[in-house]
């Protein structure tokens, strides 16, 4: 998934910027989705190697329990939105793939070098996904910018809006 070139803001109608805008928050939901995943299996990847550079062994569910406590509880305030279950969504199947392709079902299984190799792996995709993640937040931030001249502006009225 990667987002494309937007027409000029300025140039659409007020639905047209309200439907592009709600459409490009959904397509973030499930970029945002695909990234929690990626970063909350790097991490536990990560913790495997390093475990292994102490050696010590990793115990898993405190572990499991650690990333997703990070994960799940951080980042910043988003206003809430309707959630689906975003798991068969292509960006989360293409996560999926890439991590049983690479082991990541037999992580203490793994040769120094295959664990490296799903490190790698999981990185750049989530290197992918937050790279395409910004870009959609420049064209959030562009179309309401543009909603927001409108309604200073007087050009759009407050009581227009969708219940």
């Amino acid at each position: 998934m990667t987002t494309t070139q937007l027409p000029d803001p300025a140039s659409l109608s007020l639905d047209e910027l309200r439907n592009l805008r709600n459409q490009l928050q959904l397509e973030d939901d499930a970029v945002s989705y695909a990234r929690r995943v990626a970063q909350a299996r790097l991490d536990l990847v990560k913790a495997e190697a390093q475990h292994r550079v102490a050696g010590a062994e990793v115990v898993v569910d405190e572990e499991l329990r650690t990333v997703l406590s990070s994960h799940l509880t951080g980042g910043p305030a988003r206003p809430p939105r309707p959630t689906e279950d975003l798991s068969d969504h292509p960006l989360a199947v293409e996560l999926d793939e890439l991590c049983a392709t690479n082991g990541l079902g037999r992580l203490k299984s793994l040769d120094d070098a295959q664990l490296l190799t799903l490190t790698e792996g999981i990185a750049q995709f989530e290197a992918k996904v937050s790279s395409d993640r910004r870009a959609r937040f420049d064209q959030l931030d562009a179309l309401s910018a543009e909603l927001v001249r409108r309604y200073r502006d007087g050009e759009a009225d407050v009581d227009s809006l969708p219940d």
